[in-house]
C-alpha cells in the first residue's frame, strides 16, 4: 500500500549539507522484518517509522532502524521525524513528545529549528586503558594524543574520546573502527564553533563516518559540560571532513536539562509502496 514518505536533512538549513533520514509517516501494520528490509534498501544511516502512541503523554511513536538493526534512540532521526510529523496536521505544536524504545523524548521548537532533550546515559564513566590503547590504534594516532575518554552510551553504544584540537580531529585517517566511536576536539577561543566532532562505526566490515550525529552530540554535551570543557550554549561542527556543514546547537535549562538541536529541511516528499 502507498504510505506517506519524507526524506529530511537534519542539522542544517541548507538542503544536502546535513544528515538525511528517511521517514515513513504511516508505519501502522508493518512488521519488524518489513521495516528492517526497507531500512536496508534506503541504505541511509537511519530510517524511521511513525506509529500511533501506545503510552499516555506521547504524540506519536517512532521505531528507528539502521540498515542492519533497530535502535532504541537516535538524535537526527528524532528531529527529522518530528519535522516530518509537524509538516502534516500538527504544525501548531510547540512541544512534541516522542515515544521510542528509550522512553519519552520531548522535542521543542527553538530559534535554530528543533531540539530534543538529551536522554540519560545508559553507560558512562572512564574507559579502561586497554580499550583506549585499541582506540588509538584504530585511529592511527599515538596513545598520548587522546587526552581523555569516556563511555557516552545513550542507546547506540558510543565511546567518546577527546583530542587536543579541532585540527587534530579533522586530520584523522582511521583504519577499521570496530566500535561506535565519537571524537571531539576544541576550536580556539572566539571561534564560531566550540568543537569539531566526528563519528565512526563499523558496517559490513568497513568503517563508516556519520555526517552529523545527534545522539553522540547529546552524550558528548553531558560529558563536556560536566567536566567544564565547554559552556552552554555552544555550537558543535560536524561533517566537515565529508564536505557537509552540520551545526549542532546545544543549550541547557536552569534545571540542568540539555537540549540538542539544529535546522531541519525536507528534501524529498511523496509516497512509498510498503
Amino acid at each position: 500500500m502507498s504510505r506517506q514518505f519524507a526524506q529530511v536533512d537534519v542539522f542544517t538549513t541548507t538542503p544536502y549539507r546535513g544528515n538525511p533520514v528517511a521517514v515513513v509517516l504511516d508505519g501502522e501494520g508493518l512488521d519488524t522484518e518489513e521495516m528492517q528490509r526497507f531500512a536496508h534498501w534506503t541504505n541511509l544511516s537511519e530510517t524511521t517509522f511513525v506509529l500511533p502512541p501506545s503510552v499516555p503523554g506521547a504524540d506519536y511513536q517512532v521505531r528507528i532502524f539502521t540498515p542492519t538493526a533497530e535502535l532504541p534512540f537516535a538524535g537526527h532521526p528524532t528531529l527529522g521525524t518530528c519535522h516530518a510529523w509537524l509538516a502534516g496536521d500538527h504544525s501548531g505544536a510547540d512541544v512534541v513528545v516522542q515515544q521510542c524504545a528509550a522512553g519519552l523524548v520531548p522535542v521543542r521548537r527553538t530559534a535554530d529549528g528543533l531540539a530534543f532533550a538529551a536522554p540519560p546515559l545508559l553507560r558512562s564513566g572512564p574507559v579502561e586503558e586497554s580499550l583506549v590503547e585499541h582506540i588509538a590504534s584504530v585511529l592511527r594516532i599515538d596513545r598520548a594524543e587522546i587526552l581523555d575518554a569516556e563511555w557516552a552510551d545513550n542507546g547506540p553504544g558510543w565511546v567518546a574520546v577527546l583530542l587536543a584540537s579541532a585540527e587534530a580531529v579533522l586530520a584523522l585517517r582511521p583504519g577499521f573502527v570496530d566500535l561506535d566511536l565519537g571524537v571531539a576536539g576544541p576550536y580556539p577561543p572566539g571561534s564560531p564553533h566550540a568543537v569539531e566532532v566526528r563519528a565512526f562505526f563499523p558496517k559490513e566490515g568497513a568503517t563508516v563516518e556519520d555526517p552529523v550525529t545527534g545522539s553522540l552530540n547529546a552524550s558528548l554535551a553531558q560529558w563536556l559540560l560536566r567536566t567544564g570543557r565547554v559552556s552552554a550554549p555552544y555550537v558543535a561542527s560536524q561533517g566537515t571532513a565529508l564536505g557537509r556543514a552540520g551545526r549542532v546547537h546545544v543549550s541547557s535549562d536552569p534545571g540542568g536539562a540539555i537540549w540538542v538541536g539544529g535546522g531541519t529541511v525536507t528534501c524529498v516528499r511523496g509516497q512509498v509502496e510498503l
